[in-house]
């Protein structure tokens, strides 16, 4: 097993694990120490008297010991069952299932539009040609990273909504709904993306393979996109396995600014509501996400770096 090339990625799936179950336990520890009474979420505007409290306790189980009740929603969790939404009455999974179609596709298109920005702007501004060009690129990077995506997507409504009218407001009807809020969250990912793809192609344009290439005559283009990029990949795969694995909590935010149906209207509600079932789905679900996307970024460097497959 010393040499197998299944250590690494059973190492990786363990410490995915580990994670999974911190995050889980910290949103089970946070939403105890909340305000307001669960029992209170539960009757929430419905009728409210002693007895019905006391059927609320028995059926949830809320007068066993906190721990008993954390150890079996661990249990339920490892089983698939997300348990029942305080707020609708109806099993979690299926109020998740019903939104996370419109997240997905959000979370894809912005993660899909910020690479291929990045890639580009970081081509396009390698090297020492043009150098006003990289300066500008710079900037904008800059103005970017350090701007909230929330921010981003009020300015893109303000002007090319409802100054312009060439989107949508709000609503999920159609490719137009979704290009503001896709590009909202790609803005600030392409931004750090392309700070660090343009430094690794930098450093790789400086290497002796590429002065070799030169000299054999290849063309720039050719040497930048066959040789130098791909050198250059690896910490800008390790950036976007982190970038994407956050990206649906960000398409959450950006949902409540354009109005979309998703997992964040879902979250908000449950949230306000101290509907714990489906907060703890979510975050869950947030953790897992994270993790699957980052054991594929690791998993990536085999295919970028032949040198880690032999070793």
């Amino acid at each position: 097993m010393a040499g197998s090339p299944l250590r690494p990625v059973l190492r990786r799936v363990g410490s995915g694990l580990v994670v999974l179950w911190a995050a889980a336990t910290a949103a089970y520890l946070a939403l105890l120490a909340a305000p307001g009474d669960t029992v209170d979420a539960i009757v929430g505007e419905g009728a409210d008297t002693p007895q019905i409290r006391a059927d609320i306790v028995a059926e949830w189980g809320l007068d066993r010991p906190a721990v008993v009740q954390y150890l079996d929603y661990l249990g339920r969790l490892v089983t698939g069952d997300l348990g029942r939404s305080y707020l609708l009455q109806r099993p979690v999974a299926e109020v998740i299932g019903e939104q996370l179609a419109p997240t997905l596709a959000l979370a894809l298109a912005a993660a899909g539009l910020g690479v291929l920005l990045a890639v580009t702007v970081a081509i396009g501004t390698a090297g020492d040609r043009r150098p006003w060009l990289r300066r500008a690129s710079s900037g904008a990077e800059l103005l970017l990273v350090s701007t909230p995506s929330f921010l981003i997507g009020i300015v893109l409504l303000s002007v090319l909504s409802f100054r312009f009218g060439l989107f949508p407001v709000a609503g999920a009807h159609g490719f137009g709904s979704l290009v503001l809020p896709a590009v909202t969250l790609a803005l600030p990912i392409a931004g750090l993306l392309a700070q660090v793809l343009r430094d690794g192609l930098d450093r790789a344009l400086d290497e002796p393979f590429v002065l070799t290439a030169r000299a054999r005559g290849v063309r720039e283009r050719v040497v930048l996109l066959r040789h130098a990029l791909r050198h250059a990949s690896l910490p800008a795969v390790t950036l976007a396995g982190w970038l994407f694995g956050i990206l649906l909590g960000g398409a959450v935010i950006v949902e409540q600014v354009f109005g979309r149906p998703g997992l964040g209207q879902v979250t908000l509600a449950a949230v306000t509501a101290k509907d714990m079932p489906v907060v703890l789905a979510v975050v869950t679900l947030s953790a897992a996400v994270y993790v699957a996307v980052n054991t594929a970024a690791d998993l990536t460097y085999l295919l970028v770096d032949p040198r880690l497959r032999r070793s």
